[in-house]
């Protein structure tokens, strides 16, 4: 316990305890005196370890709430211990160890469970600290699984759609520059913005009718809505209920001006994938269009974020498909180093007939180059076979 980083005089928010087990502070009481500190010190003072975790989250959320304020590191290095601990910092992680299939099954059971979700910010850190686990592990590989599964319709799409816009997001962020402390909130509000309409975003992919009136008051309502249940959670993160929030909502003037970058970020990625993927009542867009479609019609504050947005992606993000110049249609597999020349992996040939074994192909080569964007469809690929002939070229390359 850092005994040193305690006021004087301050109630304490645990109980503190000797390393025999014997009590020699109770919650409420304070240390009165540098005497009584170096006391504790020499007896071993120490919490529980989960008062001590919950005092050490709550020590983390007045940093951050002083570095967004724009603290030095000088008056963040003399912060003392807070004397209050809030219910959420005794949340519970829970650890997700597979890929980003069990990663959706989590998240799909925590936005449709809502109010209802047991220990929903523990599946939340669960969800995002995985997610960023496989990202940094893979970034090209994430990106082809989470844009397969967009065109999946037996996976739900809500889960799919808040992991997508949260990797894109965080890539985005990193790109512009954003601090390491605030894109942890960006990436939350990505997973959690349609908390309040879940289980419609999957009724909407498959529906045959454009909505109706009670489901676009529900659509127009989603935002404010998913802040609400996030602070029915015990969220109590203002920058993350404001980007949430508003994250819809174009007008500067509203919300907190330091989250101004952060909800530009969530709208354009979230309508970039939006965009993409298919409904039953009109196809998705190409993510070259999608992307097109953001920077043209993009407002002179945005069109930096769109630009980061597509140089992390590329035209032709992993996952996603192309018809090439010899005429094979192929699934691209790894950004390039330019937009429009990543690495793909051919599975149909020029007639049209599934390819016996598939062939990673450069598509700066002329003959192999890209000639348009090919829409999901019907597309049936191996993802192991497609690993296999891109794992080839790469360790010939």
């Amino acid at each position: 316990m850092p005994v040193e980083r305690i006021e004087m005089g301050r109630p304490l928010p645990v109980n503190v305890w000797d390393a025999k087990g014997n009590l020699l502070l109770r919650k409420g009481q304070a240390i009165v005196s540098e005497h009584h500190r170096e006391h504790l010190a020499a007896h071993g003072a120490c919490a529980t370890h989960a008062d001590y975790k919950a005092w050490v989250q709550s020590y983390d959320r007045l940093v951050y709430a002083m570095l967004r304020e724009g603290k030095s590191i000088q008056e963040i290095a003399k912060a003392t211990m807070p004397a209050e601990i809030l219910e959420l910092d005794y949340t519970v992680g829970e650890d997700i160890t597979g890929g980003w299939v069990d990663v959706q099954t989590v998240l799909t059971q925590l936005l449709y469970a809502g109010v209802a979700a047991k220990n929903p910010l523990g599946r939340l850190e669960g969800v995002q600290k995985r997610a960023m686990e496989l990202l940094d592990k893979d970034p090209n590989e994430s990106l082809f699984s989470l844009f397969q599964a967009l065109g999946d319709k037996t996976l739900g799409y809500c889960a799919t759609h808040a992991l997508l816009c949260a990797v894109i997001c965080e890539l985005s962020a990193r790109k512009l520059g954003l601090d390491d402390f605030v894109r942890p909130v960006l990436v939350q509000a990505a997973l959690t913005m349609n908390l309040s309409m879940a289980k419609l975003q999957d009724t909407l992919a498959v529906q045959r009718t454009p909505p109706d009136a009670e489901q676009k008051q529900q659509i127009d309502q989603h935002a404010s809505a998913s802040a609400e249940m996030l602070r029915g959670f015990g969220l109590v993160n203002t920058d993350l209920l404001d980007i949430v929030g508003l994250h819809h909502d174009r007008d500067a003037s509203k919300g907190l001006a330091r989250n101004l970058e952060c909800r530009r970020i969530l709208h354009l990625v979230d309508v970039y994938v939006a965009k993409t993927a298919a409904r039953s009542t009109r196809p998705g867009l190409s993510p070259m269009q999608a992307a097109k479609s953001s920077i043209v019609g993009a407002l002179r504050e945005d069109a930096p974020v769109a630009a980061a947005i597509t140089t992390v992606l590329g035209f032709y993000p992993p996952g996603t498909y192309v018809q090439l110049a010899n005429g094979e249609k192929a699934v691209s597999v790894q950004r390039g180093t330019a937009a429009n020349t990543p690495l793909v992996v051919s599975t149909v040939t020029a007639q049209g007939l599934p390819l016996g074994m598939y062939v990673a192909r450069d598509t700066r080569e002329k003959a192999y180059a890209i000639q348009a964007p090919v829409a999901a469809g019907d597309f049936k690929i191996n993802h192991e076979r497609v690993h296999k002939a891109a794992g080839k070229l790469l360790a010939t390359s």
